[in-house]
């Protein structure tokens, strides 16, 4: 709101003298970094109030688990408040509602699935923290298909709409293309096809947007079993993704580096910029021993944004190298449990997800959760690196 209201003040600025003082809100970098301070200075001032309410309202870890190895540490945790994800998703909405320009399609979508990936997570975990009094002890939140019901309907008409606004310019463009590793994507100017380059249809478009916000939203989900370990990760990738996105906004960079040209997406490192910030924030209070959890709230919300920022740049596969450790997160999950019902009981890791795995062997909690964080990096380096050697 507050570059909206900048917007179409212009005129009004500039007869009394004012544009200069405010015009730096004109670049969208400077609003990117502004929106990853402002988040971080959010949850960081109100999480000590956040979480004395989540402890007062008891909603605390049920430390669930299928390991009894793991179940000593998980009792150790009960005491600690959830749903700590109402912290991430609100310092986020409220951040790109005042720093970005929430006219622009790609933004009001993108909080859209900000708010329909939180509240979804929300009633997920206060089914599961709130069944025991409501005597449903084995009624453990969203079952898996209800939750998978909302993920694919959001991925659904995120992908309708998409598809429908790439193509309001008339014919195919760059929006539908399917970008490739290495894959020298551009147009030459007056000409909207490249018949070298691979155009979705709108249904495969469709496809890649379900896969994409539900599969993330659910590695993320996956991932977060361990103090920091989802939020650490989730900044380098939103850090990233805040270069990607202005890459692809840009006509000038964009070309220079032969990547997909999308119009509007500028704006979405708004959106990436909030995300990191929130997460550091709320990393000041989830770091080990964690004082709140994110919960489903969180989780859900971050991996949505993630999965639907990769495809409205047409990153798509770039993305999904940065998150490779949740990647390993969720396919070790999908591993051990198609194994396990093949095998009849037995197992590939000691306990999965993978993190769980390797805390079972001779590594620290606190070992994995920064060797993760290392990993993570070293994955948004070497995604960048790829850009740039096309």
């Amino acid at each position: 709101m507050l570059y909206w209201w900048f917007d179409i003040s212009r005129d009004w600025l500039r007869e009394h003298d004012l544009h200069s003082v405010v015009q730096v809100l004109d670049q969208v970098l400077f609003r990117a970094l502004a929106a990853t301070g402002l988040a971080f200075l959010i949850v960081l001032l109100l999480g000590p109030r956040t979480i004395a309410v989540l402890t007062k309202m008891k909603i605390g870890d049920t430390g669930l688990t299928d390991a009894e190895a793991l179940r000593a540490a998980a009792r150790s945790k009960t005491s600690t408040p959830t749903m700590g994800g109402v912290l991430i998703a609100g310092a986020i909405g409220v951040v790109v509602l005042l720093l970005g320009d929430v006219r622009e399609f790609y933004v009001s979508t993108a909080l859209v699935v900000l708010v329909w990936m939180a509240a979804l997570g929300g009633v997920d975990d206060w089914l599961k923290l709130t069944a025991s009094r409501r005597g449903l002890a084995s009624r453990q939140g969203l079952l898996a298909w209800e939750k998978l019901v909302f993920q694919i309907g959001l991925g659904l008409l995120v992908g309708l709409f998409a598809f429908r606004h790439g193509d309001a310019a008339g014919g195919p463009d760059l929006a539908h293309v399917l970008n490739l590793p290495f894959q020298k994507t551009f147009l030459k100017p007056g000409v909207q096809v490249n018949p070298s380059l691979i155009y979705f249809g709108k249904w495969v478009f469709v496809l890649v947007a379900v896969l994409m916000i539900a599969g993330m939203s659910n590695a993320v989900n996956l991932s977060d079993g361990m103090d920091g370990l989802a939020a650490g990760i989730t900044v380098a990738v939103g850090a990233g993704l805040l270069w990607l996105t202005l890459i692809s906004g840009s006509d000038v960079l964009s070309h220079r580096l032969l990547v997909p040209f999308i119009p509007g997406t500028q704006e979405l490192a708004v959106v990436a910029g909030a995300m990191v910030g929130a997460c550091l924030g709320f990393l000041w209070w989830n770091c080990s021993p964690a004082q709140v959890f994110m919960g489903d709230t969180g989780s859900l919300c971050l991996g949505g944004l993630i999965g639907y920022l990769g495809v409205m740049i047409r990153q798509e596969i770039v993305v999904l190298l940065m998150c490779g450790v949740f990647l390993v997160e969720i396919g070790s999950v999908v591993l051990q449990v198609g194994y396990y019902k093949a095998s009849g009981g037995k197992r590939v890791f000691r306990c999965a997800p993978f993190h769980h795995h390797l805390h079972l062997g001779a590594w620290t909690e606190q070992q994995v959760v920064v060797r993760f964080w290392i990993v993570s990096v070293l994955l948004v380096v070497l995604a960048l690196a790829s850009i740039k050697v096309r």
